[in-house]
């Protein structure tokens, strides 16, 4: 075979090849979707985080009426840098797994931990994470594995909202979002009650 044989052949099999995406998306549920949108953004092998809502049955949910619908973020990631489990296990100890009302100190059905899978494959993956995370800390993990539906993107003032210069009021005066952001975290103990709950073992507490 000659070398400009050799180099057709090659085409023609990397034509007929199925591909495989690099990249996967996971659905997360955190408690304020701000959070764990900044978090999941430092990881290396994350391309992107969109925060959105999704678990509820109503249509076009806003931040005013989600009803139903938790406060959730849809990671893109490399499967090539960073696996599924990898994320998941990041997730779980970057929240209070053990609180089944919401999360620091936003309560309600809006703010509630979840991991939603897409296919059999993350469902075993979570499953296992969990397990792994009630076996790491002796005690019951009350975050459910559920079954993904429609993702809806938040709108876009909520998008970045942790590095925005937008000034915004807040309790302490006008701020620009990035500080909002900062002041709203430390104000509800996020970072202390990760850091309390999962010791060194914890993720992105600040």
């Amino acid at each position: 075979m000659t070398m400009v044989a050799g180099i057709l052949v090659l085409v023609l099999i990397a034509a007929v090849r199925p591909s495989h995406a690099a990249t996967e998306t996971a659905i997360v549920a955190g408690g304020c979707f701000w959070c764990v949108e900044s978090d999941f953004e430092s990881v290396p092998g994350v391309k992107s985080v969109v925060s959105g809502y999704t678990g509820g049955k109503s249509q076009n949910p806003t931040y005013k009426d989600h009803e139903g619908h938790l406060e959730a973020v849809k990671i893109t990631f490399d499967n090539a840098s960073i696996s599924y489990a990898e994320i998941l296990r990041l997730f779980l100890r970057s929240v209070d797994v053990t609180d089944a009302g919401g999360q620091f100190c936003d309560r309600g059905n809006s703010y509630k931990t979840a991991i939603f899978v897409s296919n059999a494959a993350q469902k075993a993956a979570a499953e296992a994470a969990v397990g792994e995370a009630e076996a790491a800390l002796g005690r019951k993990v009350v975050t459910p594995v559920r079954n993904a539906g429609k993702f809806w993107e938040a709108e876009a003032y909520h998008q970045d909202y942790y590095r925005s210069t937008e000034i915004v009021l807040t309790r302490a005066g006008p701020k620009q979002k990035k500080n909002a952001y900062k002041f709203y975290r430390k104000a509800c103990g996020r970072d202390a009650r990760v850091k309390d709950l999962w010791g060194k073992a914890a993720a992105f507490a600040h």
